[in-house]
């Protein structure tokens, strides 16, 4: 009888959930963009290997091809020519790859204790998406702080835009990650993926040759890549404070061009911004379905 008692509905302690709100959405958002930090901070050796390409691109290959493609850059050092593509290359692998923490999560279960907890879905993805990032745009400041190496000024202006422009795409490219791995099981795919992603998109972003006078096959596949309006604005702001003659700076950062009309920087950087939260909308659908 007195299990009886217990067990009736009146003796039962009544479980209240907090109620859903725009401030506790936006609470939920914040602590899962701190715990990315919090797992990017204690992996170092993630930070060292995501850093090792960049470097590699810029002091070893750029270097060794600097001789040979020194006519072709009318004296403008390959490096610096690089630059802007390298940076881009810096947060295209560490966005990316942050959002394979959900595929990890979901293979260890904390990602369904996330989605039942009492937060929208778009509060989680949203948070995966800034934490990556964030992380990211970590990454290509360590690389920024190399730009007085390969003869990019250290003008205070030149800094701002590019870290500012270094957000953008790595947001892009997180969303990207994330909309890709919401449905991915195992980790070995979304890697497999991700590799099958990055380098096709980095070769055709002109990060490594100007974009002007390319056969007609490559431009078109060089203007329905994103990667390309990130990079192009970057080269542009590098190339504002260097001190080339004008035409060859039209050789070098001809920009990105639809039928003879040059695309401005402002509807590059708005192109990829579409592109993002589009990326992020999709994202958001695939994990309101259920898991």
């Amino acid at each position: 009888m007195a299990t009886d008692a217990l067990t009736t509905p009146e003796a039962l302690a009544p479980v209240r959930l907090p109620e859903r709100s725009l401030r506790h959405d936006l609470r939920a958002a914040r602590i899962v963009w701190q715990r990315e930090l919090l797992r990017f901070k204690q992996d170092r050796a993630r930070m060292v290997v995501s850093l090792l390409q960049p470097v590699l691109f810029l002091f070893v290959l750029g270097t060794g091809l600097s001789t040979l493609a020194s006519r072709g850059t009318g004296g403008v050092n390959l490096r610096t020519f690089m630059f802007p593509g390298v940076l881009a290359m810096s947060t295209m692998f560490t966005a990316l790859f942050s959002a394979g923490s959900i595929v990890w999560d979901r293979e260890f279960g904390f990602l369904r204790e996330m989605l039942v907890a009492p937060v929208r879905r778009w509060a989680i993805v949203l948070g995966k998406c800034l934490g990556g990032a964030t992380i990211a745009t970590f990454q290509g400041v360590v690389i920024l702080c190399l730009a007085g190496a390969v003869g990019v000024p250290y003008s205070p202006r030149l800094l701002a835009t590019l870290v500012a422009e270094l957000l953008l795409l790595s947001f892009t490219l997180t969303a990207l990650g994330v909309m890709a791995a919401a449905r991915i099981r195992q980790i070995q795919s979304f890697m497999a993926l991700s590799q099958a992603l990055i380098m096709p998109m980095f070769f055709l972003s002109g990060a490594l040759y100007p974009l002007g006078n390319l056969p007609a096959w490559l431009t078109v596949l060089t203007r329905i890549d994103p990667m390309t309006y990130a990079v192009d604005p970057m080269r542009r702001a590098v190339f504002d404070h260097l001190d080339v003659p004008a035409a060859l700076r039209a050789a070098l950062s001809p920009g990105v061009t639809w039928g003879g009309w040059t695309v401005p920087t402002l509807v590059e950087l708005a192109l990829v911004a579409a592109v993002g939260l589009a990326m992020l909308g999709v994202a958001i659908a695939e994990f309101g379905r259920a898991e």
